[in-house]
C-alpha cells in the first residue's frame, strides 16, 4: 500500500546499531512460568500422559530392582569363601530373575519411547496450530511492525527446538525424578553412612550448575534472537532478489548477512562451551563421590558390617542417583535452547489479539454505501498525526479518488475505513452507523479490496478467484474473469481455471495477477470497492480494457481509488487531494483543472512526463 503507515521492521526484534551492527533485544525470562505452561500442553493429551506415567513407573521399579538381583548373585559366588563352594541353585534363581527382568525392561523402554514420541508430537501439534491461530488474530499493525522471517522464524526453527526437546526429554524427566528417590531409598536401607557421603555431593553439583546455567541461558536467548534476525534478512533478500541485483546490492547483502551470521556464531559458541563445561564438570564431581563411596564401603565390608554385593548395589545405586543430574547437563543445551524458543513462542501468544468492541451484525443487501468521515485525527503512533480533523461525506454509488503525495494519507483512508486500524477521534459511519459498533467480520465482509502489491495463494486459479466466496459456481467465476477481462488469458493457461499457481503466482506476469485479484473484487460482489493502485502494474492497452470492466463494476457501489496515475480517475465523482492530512482540494476532474491548484500541478507535471516518455526515439 502507499500512504503513510508503518513498515515491516527489515530485521526482526532486534535493531541496528553504528555501522549496521546489529544490537539483540534483551528480554525478561521467566523460566518456570515458560516450563508450567509447556506442561500444560503436555497434561492436553491425558490418555498418552497416563500411559507413558504407567510405563515409566514400572519400568523405574524394575530398573531398580536390578542391583539388588546382581547383589545376590555377587553374594552367591562369595559364599565360596566362606562355604567353599557357590551356591549354585541361588544363583541361577537369580540370574533367571535377572534376565527376565532385563528383558521386561527393554520392551517397557521401548513402548515408553514410543508413547513419549507420539506425546511429544502431539502436544508440538497443538502447540503449533495454536500459535499460528494467534497469529491469525494479531492486528494488522503487528505485522507492520514486526519482521516476517522472525515470526516465520518461531513457527518453525522454535517449535522444532521444543519438538526435539520434548522427544528427547519427557521420559526422561519422569524417569529420573522417580530414580532419585527409588535410588535415595535403596540407598538408605544399605547404608546410612555411605548415602550421607554420597548427598554432600548434590550441593556442589546444585551450585555449580546454577553459576553455570545463569550464562547459559543468557547465550541461547541471544542464538534465538540471532537466528530470527537471520531469517529474517534471508527472507528480506529471497523475496527482493530482483531488486538487489537492479541496484547492484549483492556484496552489500552478502556483507549484511555475515555481519548476522558472525553474531549468530558468537552466541552459538559461548553457549555450546557453557553448557559443555557442565557435563564434565559434574562427572569429575561424581566420580569423586564414587571413589569416596568405594573406600567407606571397603573399610565397612573389611569389619564385616556389609556384604561385597552389598557395596556393588550401593554403587549401582548412587550412579542411579547422579546420573539424572549429569543427564541433565548433558542434555542442558538443547533444554535451554527449547525453553528460550518456547519464551519466543509464547511472546507472540501473549499478544493482545485485534480487538472488536463491534456487536452490530450488517444486513448486507440492506447496506447501501453511505460512508462518513467526521472530524476524524489519526496517527500511527502518538506524536504524529497522518489525518487531522478530516471530513469527507460519500453518498452511495460515489467514485471517490484520492490523490496527493507519498505520506499524504491516502491509505491510512483505507486503512481506517477496513478498521485495520482504529482512529483516535472522531467518527467514521457506514449507512449512518458509527463503525466502531459494527462487528468487524461484519464490516470487512462488504468492502472489496484490490491492492497494488497483489497477493495470490498456492492453489489454482480457480481457487484464487472464489477466494471471497468459496461456493461460487463455474458460471460465476467465468463471469468475474470476464468482467475483469481475465478469461482469455486463463482459456490459453494448460489447465485453465485448474491451473496450479507457484508461490505468490509467480509463473504469471503480473499483469496477469493483478487481473485475477481484480477477478476475486468482482465475484465477492462488495457494497464498497477499494482499489489501490489497481491498475498501476497493467500495461497501457490492457488498462483500457480494465478501466471499462471497473466502471461496470463501480456502478451502483460506493467505490474509493487510489492513484498515482491521474488518467485512470478522470471519471472519479470526486477527487480529493490529500495535502499534510488534511483535503487540500476536492472537485471533479474539469473542475479542479480550472482551479489551477494543486491537483492541476500534479496532472500538469505527470501530463508532461508522460509527453516526454512518448517522445523518446524507440
Amino acid at each position: 500500500m502507499s500512504g503513510n503507515h508503518p513498515k515491516p521492521m527489515p530485521m526482526g526484534p532486534g535493531k541496528r546499531g553504528p555501522g549496521g551492527k546489529f544490537t539483540p533485544k534483551e528480554k525478561a525470562k521467566n523460566v518456570k512460568g515458560t516450563v508450567k505452561r509447556l506442561l500444560r500442553y503436555i497434561s492436553k493429551n491425558k490418555l498418552l500422559l497416563i500411559a507413558l506415567l504407567g510405563l515409566v513407573i514400572l519400568t523405574s521399579v524394575l530398573t531398580l530392582l536390578s542391583p539388588m538381583l546382581q547383589a545376590d548373585a555377587i553374594d552367591a559366588i562369595a559364599e565360596k569363601v566362606t562355604v567353599g563352594s557357590i551356591n549354585g541353585s541361588k544363583l541361577i534363581q537369580t540370574l533367571i530373575f535377572l534376565g527376565i527382568l532385563t528383558l521386561v525392561t527393554v520392551v517397557f523402554n521401548a513402548a515408553s519411547g514410543i508413547i513419549s514420541a507420539s506425546l511429544s508430537q502431539y502436544t508440538v501439534k497443538i502447540l503449533r496450530r495454536d500459535l499460528f491461530a494467534k497469529i491469525e488474530t494479531l492486528p494488522v499493525k503487528y505485522f507492520d511492525t514486526h519482521a516476517h522471517g522472525d515470526l516465520m522464524s518461531r513457527l518453525t526453527n522454535d517449535i522444532d527446538n521444543i519438538s526435539n526437546t520434548l522427544s528427547q526429554s519427557v521420559t526422561a524427566i519422569f524417569t529420573n525424578g522417580i530414580s532419585v528417590i527409588g535410588s535415595l531409598a535403596f540407598m538408605l536401607y544399605y547404608s546410612p553412612l555411605m548415602t550421607l557421603i554420597t548427598v554432600l555431593a548434590v550441593p556442589a553439583g546444585i551450585l555449580l550448575a546454577k553459576g553455570i546455567t545463569v550464562r547459559t541461558r543468557k547465550y541461547f536467548s541471544k542464538q534465538q534472537t540471532s537466528l530470527g534476525e537471520l531469517n529474517g534478512h534471508i527472507e528480506e533478500m529471497v523475496t527482493g532478489q530482483k531488486t538487489v541485483a537492479a541496484f547492484s546490492r549483492e556484496e552489500i547483502a552478502v556483507e549484511q548477512f555475515d555481519a548476522i551470521n558472525q553474531h549468530l556464531r558468537e552466541y552459538s559458541i559461548k553457549a555450546q562451551i557453557f553448557s559443555g563445561l557442565l557435563g564434565p564438570l559434574m562427572n569429575v564431581i561424581s566420580n569423586l563421590s564414587f571413589v569416596l563411596v568405594a573406600i567407606s564401603g571397603g573399610w565397612m565390608a573389611w569389619s564385616g558390617q556389609i556384604t561385597i554385593g552389598t557395596i556393588q548395589a550401593f554403587i549401582q545405586y548412587s550412579k542411579q542417583f547422579s546420573r539424572p543430574i549429569n543427564e541433565l547437563a548433558n542434555q542442558y543445551n538443547t533444554i535451554q535452547s527449547a525453553i528460550a524458543g518456547a519464551e519466543r513462542v509464547f511472546d507472540i501468544m501473549d499478544q493482545k489479539p485485534e480487538s472488536d468492541s463491534g456487536n452490530i451484525l450488517l444486513n448486507l443487501p440492506e447496506i447501501t454505501g453511505k460512508v462518513d468521515f467526521e472530524n476524524v485525527n489519526f496517527g500511527y503512533n502518538k506524536n504524529t498525526l497522518v489525518l487531522k480533523n478530516f471530513s469527507l461525506n460519500v453518498k452511495p454509488g460515489m467514485k471517490i479518488a484520492l490523490v496527493g503525495p507519498t505520506g499524504a494519507g491516502k491509505t491510512t483512508v483505507v486503512n481506517l475505513i477496513t478498521r485495520f486500524y482504529d482512529i483516535n477521534s472522531g467518527t467514521i459511519t457506514l449507512d449512518d452507523i458509527n463503525i466502531e459498533k459494527i462487528q468487524k467480520s461484519s464490516l470487512r465482509e462488504t468492502i472489496g479490496i484490490v491492492l497494488q502489491d497483489t497477493v495470490l495463494f498456492s492453489g489454482t486459479i480457480r481457487d484464487n478467484i472464489c477466494y471471497g466466496k468459496l461456493d461460487a459456481s463455474d458460471e460465476e467465476i467465468i463471469a468475474a474473469a470476464k468482467t475483469a477481462n481475465a478469461h482469455s488469458f486463463i482459456s490459453r493457461m494448460p489447465d485453465g481455471y485448474n491451473t496450479a499457481l507457484s508461490e505468490q503466482g509467480a509463473n504469471l506476469s503480473q499483469g496477469q495477477r493483478q487481473l485475477i485479484a481484480i477477478a476475486r473484487a468482482v465475484l465477492a460482489d462488495p457494497k464498497i470497492l477499494i482499489l489501490d493502485e489497481a491498475t498501476s502494474s497493467i500495461d497501457t492497452r490492457t488498462e483500457m480494457h480494465i478501466q471499462q470492466a471497473m466502471i461496470a463494476l463501480m456502478s451502483g457501489r460506493t467505490s474509493f481509488i487510489i492513484a498515482h496515475r491521474l488518467s485512470t480517475i478522470r471519471d472519479a465523482d470526486a477527487i480529493l487531494v490529500l495535502k499534510d492530512g488534511r483535503i487540500a482540494e476536492k472537485g471533479n476532474h474539469e473542475e479542479l483543472l480550472k482551479n489551477k491548484g494543486p491537483y492541476w500541478e500534479l496532472y500538469m507535471t505527470q501530463f508532461r512526463r508522460e509527453t516526454e516518455d512518448s517522445n523518446i526515439p524507440n
